[in-house]
């Protein structure tokens, strides 16, 4: 018998967590707090005025600054961000899309005033405008546009920063979306190819250089509660990625054709019930993308045990943290070679993925691609995120804590102060900031800068030199974008509610909603018109469409515009379509100041139809809103769909009758 001893350990994949809040000072102390709890790379999460192209002083921002990440709106902010920490030396992961080349320029400006040249830069900028238009929202640029935004910021960092991975092609989201396995590895593998493609079609890569181009393409994944199917999930991209890369691009080199990919683990698996279950989810899901050595995660960050509460605290980062490097440093599974090899479960379920993903890429690229293809890929999300939800409500899918074993002791990690909150002072302080940083600096450079930028972008130049340029003269991340807004437009992404079937339409109980509704329909002469708003910046648009696509299915005439509304627009469309009910969606921590806005303006219009808010709200929270005047809050726990259109059907029947 062959006896197999350990070895000298591999070196641990990098260790992150996903982090930035209040300002650049704030999250920067907090940098440097985590590097010195052993943490080996930092993952910078920017806040929403920042990742959708607004200074914090545009009405767009109010009320957004600060809350989901760090603002960084100039270079003294990218200063602050990065006092004290050597970035020739880190690895830098930053979540940021629509505004990457903008956040990467500031980043490479402020690296040359260190001494530090381009080329000696480490990290990753995400850059996956795709998942931004199917599931997260904060795109700004239509896809051709957006498109040539990425393959310049690739070219450019193929020449002059080497190390930098230029795009994360970003399937995380896409399962938070509702993305079966197969939908993850199409949907992403067909991104990588569009973006793949235009570079090659926009000349500005020498076809011998081609190869290293496909060498810097990174990937940023998901790693879900199903483990054996997460940890053949990753053996087939890796396989699907080396066949795209020799047969596609005819790449020969193996560790250029090698599939790079960093994770953090779902998030949309975390529960508000029984908050405390989350952490042994996080932990099997870790050992999903680390315990496979061929196909294991280059860098992990893990969420905290209560992310479905609120912001986390340092402690709780702390807490996610020190799970990887348990996992890395006491136990023993960086000692052996792949411990799946020859299994014929393993291998049997990644073969059948590699078939059935395949097929769907396939599809996609016959549509003519990612970029081409995206009202037909977000409205199969919308479809298998209702078909989630349905087996949820059902209990097909079962989730402990939620719809099963949902008896429970009072949990001593709760309470009001297990979630970090913003002082909303940090706003005010940041508007201020702002104005003296463009107080102070050369306004006729800047101008140029952005006189220059507009050209580029009109014409077929490369965009990254005059961003930089913007990014030495001061100019800021809302003049960046506004220059670009007015040479290409503002996008609206489709919401892919159009034919999806409601996920509780066959749910006990729905039929009787139905008829409720109908039967109010015709004493009213018409149906019950509900509008549902994701006001504010927060693009998670997941449970509007949900909600949308259930009171359809429910009876109700359903208007939905998307995201981005702002309270104003909002309050104009209940007035002109006469709504009966009107239901926001907010995931930003932004929900008091949006919610009273918008239901200051309803009154303000004489539209005195009730407002129901959905969103992560603390409990005390929703006491202060139905206080002030919303008529019902909805949370993560709320997973009933049936069970809600059942209540808003209360709501308009009373409101109905009430009013005569």
């Amino acid at each position: 018998m062959t006896t197999i001893e350990p070895r000298q350990p591999d070196r641990p994949w990098v260790m992150r967590t996903y982090s930035g809040h209040s300002s650049a000072r704030a999250s920067n102390e907090l940098y440097r707090t985590n590097l010195a709890k052993g943490q080996t790379g930092l993952s910078i999460a920017f806040d929403l005025p920042t990742q959708t192209g607004y200074d914090p002083d545009h009405p767009q921002a109010a009320g957004e600054v600060g809350k989901v990440g760090v603002p960084v709106v100039h270079l003294g902010h990218m200063r602050q961000l990065m006092d004290g920490i050597p970035v020739d030396e880190m690895n830098t992961s930053m979540t940021i899309n629509a505004t990457a080349a903008w956040l990467l320029a500031l980043y490479v400006a402020h690296a040359a005033e260190t001494g530090v040249d381009a080329s000696a830069l480490a990290g990753t900028t995400q850059n996956d405008i795709v998942k931004e238009y199917l599931s997260r929202g904060t795109y700004i640029f239509g896809p051709e546009p957006s498109r040539r935004l990425t393959v310049d910021t690739i070219a450019w960092t193929v020449r002059h920063a080497p190390k930098w991975n230029p795009i994360n092609v970003c399937s995380y989201h896409l399962q938070e979306a509702g993305a079966t396995p197969e939908q993850e590895l199409a949907f992403a593998l067909a991104t990588a190819v569009g973006v793949l493609d235009g570079v090659r079609e926009s000349g500005q890569v020498a076809p011998e250089d081609f190869p290293e181009v496909v060498g810097r393409i990174s990937f940023f994944c998901n790693a879900g509660i199903r483990f054996v199917e997460e940890v053949c999930k990753m053996r087939a991209f890796t396989q699907m990625w080396d066949r795209i890369c020799k047969e596609r691009y005819g790449v020969s080199d193996p560790k250029l054709r090698r599939f790079r990919y960093g994770v953090q683990v779902n998030s949309l698996g975390l529960t508000e019930q029984q908050p405390e279950n989350n952490v042994p989810r996080i932990v099997l899901e870790a050992l999903g993308v680390t315990l496979s050595r061929d196909a294991r995660a280059r860098a992990l960050q893990l969420p905290a045990w209560n992310e479905a509460l609120g912001l986390p605290h340092p402690w709780d980062q702390q807490w996610s943290l020190r799970i990887q490097q348990i996992l890395a440093f006491e136990t023993d599974l960086l000692e052996y070679d792949d411990i799946f090899a020859g299994s014929h479960v393993i291998e049997g379920r990644t073969a059948a993925l590699v078939e059935q993903a395949g097929a769907e890429l396939d599809e996609i690229l016959q549509l003519g691609g990612a970029f081409e293809a995206v009202g037909e890929m977000k409205r199969r999300l919308v479809a298998s995120q209702s078909a989630r939800t349905r087996a949820i409500e059902s209990g097909e899918l079962p989730v402990v804590g939620v719809n099963r074993f949902t008896t429970t002791e009072p949990s001593p990690l709760g309470g009001e102060e297990s979630i970090l909150r913003v002082d909303p002072a940090v706003e005010a302080a940041l508007v201020e900031d702002v104005a003296e940083w463009r107080a102070g600096r050369d306004r006729d450079a800047v101008a140029r800068a952005l006189d220059q930028l507009r050209a580029t972008a009109a014409g077929t130049g490369n965009l990254m030199e005059p961003t930089i340029a913007l990014a030495r003269a001061g100019g800021t991340t809302g003049e960046w974008a506004g220059a670009l807004r007015e040479v290409w437009g503002e996008y609206r992404a489709p919401t892919g509610i159009g034919t999806a079937r409601a996920a509780a339409s066959a749910a006990a109980g729905m039929d009787a909603v139905r008829a409720r509704v109908q039967a109010l329909a015709a004493r009213r002469g018409g149906p019950a018109r509900v509008l549902v708003a994701k006001p504010g910046l927060d693009g998670h648009s997941n449970g509007a469409e949900q909600i949308a696509v259930a009171a359809r299915d429910a009876g109700f005439e359903v208007i939905y515009q998307g995201i981005r509304q702002t309270p104003e627009q909002i309050a104009a469309v209940a007035r002109d379509e006469d709504v009966d009910l009107v239901g926001l969606s907010i995931l930003s921590g932004s929900h008091l100041g949006l919610a009273a806005d918008v239901l200051d303006r309803l009154r303000a219009h004489g539209v005195d139809a009730p407002l129901v808010v959905g969103g992560i709200i603390p409990p005390e929270d929703e006491k202060a809103m139905i206080a002030s005047g919303v008529a019902a809050v909805y949370t993560p726990k709320d997973f009933h769909l049936t069970g809600i259109m059942a209540e808003l059907a209360d709501l308009v029947e009373r409101t109905s009758a009430a009013g005569g």
